[in-house]
């Protein structure tokens, strides 16, 4: 299988396997090579119309393939064009989305083949590749104060586009159902009024920028939709501002925020396991990892074996799918979900007898057991032993929600990072509302 070409910021694999996968299928039928960088998307069409039998099946997962293909070879025209990258993003179907150094322009190179492909016009492509060269030149040129002067603005990065389009964060947080069923039921100029008197009550005052943003991106969005329906109905064009209602409005209790990895990794993990009394014995290259200076902490998630069975498959290590529901049913017409219902009886009762002081001490009964297998003193890290405090509080926080908090259901939030960053803001907005909640219809 061959390897994408050696980039700062490299093609997904999968992509290219399957870009290579059509180069040859198509080379096949038509008996020459297709240059799929280089020929016009005119001229491409009639050799892919050869390959799908004239027409084109969205759902057929030969053609799915051929459109991720040509998707490969669309993001490689605008990389080569354009200095484009891919970031990764959990809410692309291809798991990667292209984003731009010039300008916030996000594009799923898949989808926009699906789209063309769907039509019938792969020209289409050529259409969109002139509407973004036509907005990277009005950024490149259009008004930024630097570079009216000669000066050079900062270019963005994959890491930029991660931190701002990735949901790569989880939160557990409870949702109050008759609250939030109430808030997407309402009207969004109704909501857009709510939110905004909110934001002059809330203590302590929002600084400035930060009331200016939540203007712009929750209040001015409200008022963009359709003033006669309500928001609920309008969850497929406005996912992510009906989600964020739903938090608003209905979130009574939950966790902080972190990296699905940790959540996955090490903090679930930590639930079933639970606080044996004794640990697996150690092989030598599990040793040395510890003598060449591996962290306890993932070294006692990887080794020592769960106390309570834990779903084979599914959500985070620790739900079956079946624990998986809707927050209203209305998200039912909504594709990618970042908030869903998650039952929580399966860890109810491991949360139960869940206590932070003997997990740290069983740890810490683990770290000498290493150490003394090793034959070397165990010396605690500031990076271990934060990653230990940040563990135990989120499962603490997990347990309070589960077992604590009365009238509320156990939702599952997907954010970005600058979602997480902006969550305590929200979390006083939150707290206006909430404090004397008005819905006006």
């Amino acid at each position: 299988m061959s390897e994408p070409a050696t980039q700062a910021h490299p093609v997904p694999q999968h992509v290219h396997n399957a870009q290579m996968q059509v180069a040859a299928a198509l080379e096949q039928a038509t008996g020459k090579p297709v240059d799929l960088l280089q020929a016009s998307w005119m001229d491409i069409e009639p050799a892919i119309a050869q390959l799908t039998g004239g027409q084109f099946q969205v759902n057929k997962p030969e053609h799915q393939t051929i459109a991720l293909g040509l998707a490969g070879a669309f993001a490689l025209r605008l990389i080569q064009e354009h200095q484009a990258f891919w970031f990764p993003n959990r809410d692309s179907p291809e798991g990667a989305t292209l984003g731009f150094p010039e300008a916030i322009i996000m594009l799923s190179p898949f989808g926009a083949v699906m789209d063309s492909l769907g039509q019938g016009k792969l020209a289409r492509l050529e259409d969109l590749a002139a509407d973004i060269r036509r907005s990277l030149g009005q950024a490149r040129f259009g008004g930024n104060p630097a570079q009216a002067l000669g000066g050079q603005a900062p270019k963005l990065t994959p890491v930029d586009y991660q931190r701002l389009f990735d949901p790569g964060f989880l939160q557990f947080v409870v949702l109050d159902p008759k609250k939030a069923a109430t808030a997407l039921e309402t009207k969004p100029d109704g909501l857009a009024r709510d939110v905004r008197n909110a934001l002059g009550r809330t203590q302590p005052p929002l600084p400035p920028e930060a009331r200016q943003q939540f203007e712009g991106q929750i209040v001015q969005s409200l008022q963009r939709l359709d003033t006669t329906k309500s928001l609920i109905d309008q969850a497929e064009r406005a996912p992510r501002l009906a989600e964020l209602m739903a938090h608003l409005f209905g979130t009574i209790g939950g966790t902080g925020s972190a990296p699905e990895d940790f959540w996955h990794d090490l903090v679930l993990p930590l639930l079933f396991i639970g606080t044996p009394a004794n640990f697996p014995p150690l092989d030598e290259e599990e040793l040395e990892m510890f003598r060449q200076g591996a962290d306890p902490l993932p070294l006692f998630v990887d080794l020592v074996p769960h106390a309570h069975k834990a779903p084979d498959e599914g959500l985070l290590g620790a739900f079956e799918m079946s624990d998986i529901g809707l927050v209203h049913p209305g998200f039912g017409r909504v594709g990618a979900l970042r908030l869903i219902r998650i039952n929580a009886s399966r860890i109810q009762p491991l949360l139960e007898q869940f206590d932070p002081a003997k997990t740290a001490e069983t740890l810490q009964r683990f770290t000498e057991y290493v150490a003394k297998a090793a034959g070397k003193p165990a010396t605690e890290s500031p990076q271990g032993k934060e990653m230990l405090q940040a563990a135990l509080t989120l499962l603490s926080d997990l347990k309070r929600s589960v077992t604590q908090v009365q009238g509320g259901e156990l939702s599952l939030r997907r954010l970005t990072e600058a979602e997480a960053a902006s969550e305590q803001a929200l979390a006083v907005v939150r707290k206006a509302l909430q404090g004397s909640i008005i819905l006006t219809a």
